[in-house]
């Protein structure tokens, strides 16, 4: 049964919070939600104000860790990787003849959401479907997210000119894994032409790090998801997949049923030494890796929706000086970004809300999925930064 409850700014299908929403919505519009990035070198510590926002962290320690940005001309990629998103998902649409418009609105830069729903709302447009490039649960992949639209709505003044649903969580539909799926099989595949045996060729599976805490609340709290909570039982479920799944080619047999060693791993930690976040670290397990035999590593993107800064960096560059370290050669798979089956599986999760689609007929990969349309209680709170009103979810 549905828990009757007020849904923050939902259309009237989600607004008592059934957990799939099975009646069909006539939505006006599509907002694309992301977390923005600074565009040039006066744009870096801004950014890291919003985005470090309420946390009371200086400018000089912020510019401790803008030399990332600093590395590539204070310009991260996620933006035009947004705007190419963007268009490809209006070029779907229209192959499919489907009327819906697309407008974009990030967290912590321009555009910011609260002038994609402004814009939204002067177009006319009262029903809008939001899909965020986060696959996955955890305070800052979803929560965050949800909070960020309640806010931008509040804030722009839209409370009683708009509605706003969210897609599902991503993590297992098809569209999502397809583009990963393809590069671990081709990645392997290559090695193996080298004349390397599946059993030194190790897959690691790449998301990032976030604290013990919030990792453990990730999800709904009615759910005992084990150690990591969701977003760790999330990732596991999508990478065995993907492991079973290697694909057979010709002249030899498939190479599932776990004979390429795998693990997932996490990078980009950004909190103080004191404060537990989720382990392993991708290069202290490089590091390990010829002392367990490896001959070859395949450095899979996992938790990142396309390239950017924290694929550029912790992976592309400092991952890879780690393999280079230990003289292992590695290949960095690919990210969705804009694969077609990554544009065309976003467009489906859209028209399983405009359309009500039953839960029983969405595509999923994993035993996890398909995931929730509204956010169960305490799905993903954060304690330490304090309960926020979040849109697409019953409270807290």
């Amino acid at each position: 049964m549905p828990v009757q409850s007020s849904v923050l700014f939902a259309s009237p299908a989600a607004s008592s919070g059934p957990e799939f929403v099975e009646t069909p919505v006539a939505y006006d519009a599509l907002v694309l939600a992301s977390f923005g990035g600074p565009e040039g070198q006066d744009d870096v510590i801004p950014f890291l104000r919003n985005v470090t926002r309420g946390r009371g962290i200086p400018d000089e320690r912020l510019e401790e860790v803008a030399h990332h940005y600093r590395h590539f001309g204070g310009v991260s990629p996620i933006n035009q990787q947004n705007r190419e998103l963007k268009a490809a998902l209006e070029a779907e649409l229209a192959t499919r003849g489907i009327d819906l418009p697309v407008y974009w609105g990030n967290r912590n830069w321009e555009p910011y959401l609260e002038d994609a729903f402004t814009a939204a709302a002067n177009d006319g447009h009262k029903t809008l479907l939001v899909v965020a490039t986060s696959a996955y649960s955890s305070y800052s992949s979803d929560r965050q997210y949800r909070e960020d639209i309640a806010r931008a709505i509040t804030e722009a003044g839209l409370q009683d000119r708009v509605t706003a649903d969210k897609v599902r969580l991503f993590f297992d539909h098809p569209g999502f894994v397809a583009p990963f799926q393809e590069g671990v099989d081709a990645a392997v595949q290559t090695f193996l032409e080298q004349g390397i045996a599946p059993a030194d060729i190790h897959v690691l599976f790449s998301t990032h790090s976030i604290p013990t805490a919030d990792a453990e609340r990730s999800g709904p709290r009615d759910v005992d998801w084990g150690e990591g909570g969701a977003y760790v039982a999330q990732h596991k479920a999508v990478a065995a997949n993907i492991i079973e799944n290697i694909a057979a080619v010709a002249g030899r047999a498939p190479v599932g049923g776990g004979t390429v060693p795998w693990q997932l791993v996490f990078q980009s930690r950004s909190g103080p030494p004191s404060q537990p976040w989720l382990e392993p670290d991708i290069n202290d397990v490089i590091a390990e890796l010829p002392a367990a035999g490896a001959k070859a590593i395949v450095i899979v993107p996992l938790g990142f929706v396309s390239d950017h800064m924290e694929v550029l960096w912790d992976l592309d560059t400092e991952a890879m000086e780690s393999a280079d370290e230990v003289g292992i050669p590695a290949v960095r798979t690919a990210t969705p970004g804009i694969h077609p089956a990554f544009v065309s599986g976003l467009i489906d999760l859209v028209l399983e809300r405009v359309d009500g689609t039953p839960a029983a007929q969405r595509p999923h990969l994993t035993a996890l999925g398909p995931w929730y349309d509204v956010a169960r209680p305490g799905d993903c709170e954060n304690v330490r930064l304090g309960f926020k009103p979040a849109a697409a979810g019953i409270a807290p």
